[in-house]
């Protein structure tokens, strides 16, 4: 099979989608990320069985990191993995593509010609939402990235398609905040004095001696 490219139109989008990743990780992903689009063509849907074998051979990446990156890259949407009889299936998202055409050798310019700089390749068309601008900004602080998405609203949280993860999770986050503010809370002090009388009316010699004030129609204020 003939695993070459011309040209991979990967998107910024997908680069910047992955900041919110620690280290080294990111790195890692796009490596694994790159091995699974070798195979991956327009022709089959962005499809492709693969063995975590081949995506070690292409990065040099060991099967733990691989494995870890799938998930990773799974759980982020961007490539979802189908478990089959002899392996698994990896299907790219398409969000993180740009519309692939296939270049013939002779329409390869050799130089650059006066208008190349305006060559479509090279524009980046893709507009950020806000949640995209959110990730962007706090990338690498997970939790300040989803305290600032709960104050989007549900709805533009609910229709996210590229950080579906972290919507999901801001969503929670978000019906968390408003029960926290719709609770109500029982003074202290309130609680205390309830504590105090249920001890005190669990003391058998102040039950035996409330019932002697009873039976002798003893008011205990009087005695004071």
């Amino acid at each position: 099979m003939n695993v070459t490219r011309g040209f991979l139109h990967i998107t910024y989008k997908l680069y910047h989608h992955l900041d919110i990743l620690d280290g080294v990780k990111k790195s890692y992903c796009l490596n694994v990320f790159l091995s699974v689009m070798k195979y991956a063509w327009k022709k089959n849907g962005y499809k492709a069985g693969l063995r975590h074998e081949t995506i070690h051979k292409d990065t040099g990446l060991c099967r733990t990191t691989i494995k870890e990156c799938l998930e990773t890259l799974n759980k982020l949407n961007v490539v979802k993995s189908i478990r089959g009889k002899s392996g698994k299936t990896y299907i790219v998202n398409e969000v993180f593509l740009r519309a692939e055409k296939l270049y013939e050798p002779t329409q390869i310019a050799v130089s650059p010609t006066r208008d190349s700089r305006n060559t479509t390749t090279l524009e980046e068309t893709l507009s950020i939402n806000n949640i995209g601008k959110i990730v962007k900004s706090f990338a690498g602080d997970t939790e300040r990235i989803l305290d600032e998405l709960s104050k989007l609203p549900l709805d533009e949280l609910k229709s996210e398609t590229v950080n579906v993860y972290l919507a999901k999770q801001a969503i929670q986050r978000k019906e968390d905040n408003e029960r926290e503010s719709k609770a109500t809370y029982v003074n202290s002090d309130k609680i205390l004095s309830a504590l105090s009388k249920i001890r005190k009316q669990a003391n058998p010699r102040y039950r035996e001696k409330v019932e002697y004030n009873k039976r002798n129609g003893i008011k205990p204020w009087e005695n004071k």
